[in-house]
């Protein structure tokens, strides 16, 4: 005993002492795994003292390992803060005013805001995720008054020192009322603090029982997620997806879909009938959130109306917050104001006239539209229109924004140079495609719509080439073209069948100067075929005289008229909005909100939801604005249904793509962007695509960033689930 004691340099019993823990000697790797946990500052730095003691005896502790047996530490419990913000509403009515106090005296009694810290590690005993005791919002009654717009509250947590990394906290709101959740921080873990992005409205637990989940703001791929937050990643998921039944509440956060069956009244009168788009009804369309309104009294198919000021259902998180919805608001009452102070003109009037000229439009910029009309105090508050309308009267919202070129040029809005500068550098500049053969082709079904040879003929043109003849022009890359003759044909007997609509479909021929500029050198107007010997369309070219001249002008007129109505319902509702929509449910529906892409989406995708249900409810709905102020009228929808079933591609709706598809750019590997453009002085695209370059590449590198290899992305269930559903929904409503 005696050798034994003197090889080992000491007696068991002083070893033993010394000893905290058997794993550090059964596992070499032990010390620097440890070092590398998330426990408290006080633990830490007992274990680090006393580790480095044993490591000075790890030879002798190897010798006798086996002729020992060591008990294990008991676990350390220790605290941690958690600084929690809550942004406060700038204006309270009294009702939220009379509850907000109500819930900062039941505060103290109980009903407060818990919250419950969750590790990335399992718990052994319980086989699931550690988890903190509960822990509630200290001085939510004392801050109750503050007027500041962000509130800070702090809660304390004991936690183990083996509990690991949080990763994950759930709130409770034993409230009346919901509160948003700007963020959450943990403080006292020796990793640092742990930062939780929430940005979302937590609702009372008498609306909504279950416990709202916060994730950190440590991305994890699918097969990346720790093993404590695996459940809590699929059970959030699965409250977002909901089960598709039921009516959403406004407080809701399901993500589900529906079809467009909810843009007419048929309760109203067959006048406000308007058919579904999407579903199996072979009109395809982009699905909307659904909201499961019942059924309208006379068409079980439709989606019974919400009208003003009643709000339509979004998920919670989609609907604007404060500060965006007054934003929206004051550019809504604008654009409202704008489209209807012009009707008021002919029903108010004396003599109930439309304009009488283009000095009437003038006064619309410059008088404004109170002096024009000589509306009186009496009669504004008789008008349906928001209160703060009172007050406008002084300044000068009513009065149209006037555009800089007619601030320069009065009549530059007449002028061919500039009739085709809009092509390229106007509000739609996403229309114009280098012309490949002469003279353009219909792709309509001629079995349907009847032979669509276009009347368009070589001399139409011949005159304005600069000498060159149309082959040599086409060979050049000099004729360019804006057809908007498939998009309107099909709708013009029904378009021309309304009171006060005359429509064409038009086509706009434009030949690129050796300056570089564009000009417009003939106009097509086509109208459908009557007859065998009907004459549809006619061809209108640059005046020589001054009949000639405002048959020009009439004609630039009705291409302005079709390339306002292919803007808002093409380019604008349907490609910028509609389209988005079922990609932003899917990714809510699929993407947890720690995984990287959908972290990488989501500031992109907040708002379009409201947006969008804001657009059903006013705009692109029957009798809405959209069909008073443009010339389809009850046809704007069908048209862009339309329009997406015949021209709309998920892969070429990218700048570059768009580019190629519409030939105003050929591949070039020597530009930053890999595009050269055939129009210099083209600024939507020439500044588009820097913008372009500038987002592929960081988004390239963030990207690569969490997927090395193309492996990794087909193992990415999230991912493809996401995918997936997005390509499967599209074939199930009406898009293969």
């Amino acid at each position: 005993m005696a050798l034994a004691k003197e090889i080992m340099g000491i007696s068991l019993v002083e070893k033993s002492s010394l000893i905290s823990s058997s794993k550090v000697f059964l596992n070499p790797n032990f010390y620097q795994k440890e070092n590398q946990l998330c426990v408290g500052r006080q633990f830490q730095g007992r274990r680090n003292l006393r580790t480095r003691r044993v490591l000075r005896q790890s030879t002798m502790a190897a010798i006798s390992e086996n002729l020992i047996k060591v008990v294990p530490e008991k676990a350390v419990k220790f605290k941690v803060r958690a600084v929690v913000t809550v942004r406060n509403k700038n204006k309270e009515d009294l009702k939220e005013t009379i509850v907000k106090h109500l819930d900062a005296f039941t505060d103290r009694f109980g009903r407060n805001v818990a919250l419950e810290l969750i590790s990335t590690d399992i718990d052994p005993n319980t086989k699931g995720p550690k988890k903190s005791n509960q822990a509630v919002l200290k001085d939510w009654s004392k801050k109750s008054n503050l007027k500041t717009e962000r509130v800070n509250y702090t809660a304390e947590f004991v936690v183990d020192s083996n509990f690991g990394t949080p990763g994950a906290i759930t709130v409770t709101n034993k409230h009346q009322q919901e509160f948003f959740l700007e963020s959450i921080t943990i403080e006292g873990f020796a990793c640092g603090a742990v930062h939780f992005p929430c940005n979302s409205w937590v609702q009372s637990k008498k609306d909504h029982p279950g416990k709202r989940i916060f994730f950190s703001n440590q991305p994890y791929l699918p097969n990346e997620t720790p093993a404590g937050l695996k459940s809590i990643r699929e059970r959030e998921l699965r409250d977002l997806r909901g089960d598709g039944t039921g009516i959403r509440k406004l407080s809701d956060r399901v993500y589900d879909y529906d079809i467009y069956n909810d843009l007419g009244n048929p309760d109203k009168g067959i006048d406000f009938a308007r058919p579904k788009l999407g579903g199996s009804n072979n009109v395809p369309y982009p699905r909307r959130c659904r909201t499961g309104r019942v059924p309208t009294d006379t068409d079980m198919s439709a989606e019974s109306r919400v009208e003003k000021p009643k709000p339509l259902y979004v998920p919670r998180d989609e609907q604007f917050e404060e500060s965006k919805m007054n934003a929206f608001t004051t550019g809504r009452l604008k654009a409202v104001l704008h489209n209807l102070i012009p009707s008021l003109m002919a029903s108010i009037s004396t003599n109930n006239h439309d304009f009488k000229g283009f000095s009437d439009i003038d006064s619309l910029y410059s008088k404004g539209l109170l002096l024009k009309l000589g509306l009186q105090d009496e009669m504004l508050k008789k008008l349906p229109l928001p209160k703060v309308v009172s007050s406008i009267q002084e300044g000068d919202l009513l009065k149209y924004d006037t555009p800089k070129i007619l601030s320069k040029d009065r009549f530059a809005w007449l002028r061919d140079d500039e009739f085709a500068r809009q092509a390229i550098a106007g509000v739609n500049p996403v229309n114009i495609e280098r012309l490949k053969v002469f003279p353009p082709v219909s792709k309509l079904d001629p079995e349907i719509y009847g032979t669509q040879e276009s009347a368009l003929k070589e001399e139409h043109i011949l005159g304005h080439l600069n000498g060159m003849t149309v082959q040599e022009a086409l060979d050049a890359n000099r004729l360019y073209i804006v057809d908007y003759h498939d998009v309107y044909l099909p709708f013009l007997d029904r378009i021309n069948a309304l009171d006060g609509r005359k429509a064409y479909a038009t086509r706009t021929i434009f030949f690129l100067s050796d300056l570089g500029t564009l000009k417009p050198v003939a106009i097509e107007l086509s109208l459908p075929q009557t007859g065998p010997s009907s004459r549809s369309k006619r061809v209108v070219t640059p005046p020589v005289d001054a009949t000639g001249n405002w048959m020009w002008q009439l004609a630039k007129a009705h291409v302005c008229s079709n390339d306002a109505g292919v803007h808002q319902l093409v380019n604008h509702w349907l490609r910028t909005h509609a389209c988005l929509e079922p990609f932003i449910l899917a990714a809510h529906r699929q993407l947890s909100a720690m995984h990287p892409i959908y972290k990488l989406l989501d500031p992109h995708m907040r708002y379009t939801l409201e947006i969008n249900a804001l657009a059903r409810q006013s705009l692109i709905s029957a009798d809405g604005v959209i069909e008073a102020c443009f010339t389809p009228g009850r046809y704007c929808m069908e048209m862009s249904a339309a329009a997406y079933k015949n021209f709309w591609r998920f892969d070429l709706e990218g700048l570059p793509a768009d580019l190629i598809r519409r030939g105003m750019a050929i591949p070039d590997p020597t530009q930053r962007h890999g595009l050269k453009l055939l129009i210099e002085d083209y600024p939507y695209a020439a500044d588009g695509l820097m913008i372009w370059a500038a987002i592929e590449g960081w988004v390239r590198s963030y990207v690569n960033h969490y997927y090395p290899d193309s492996a990794q992305v087909c193992n990415d269930r999230e991912l493809q689930a996401c995918s997936t559903q997005f390509v499967t929904s599209n074939k199930v409503y009406g898009r293969g």
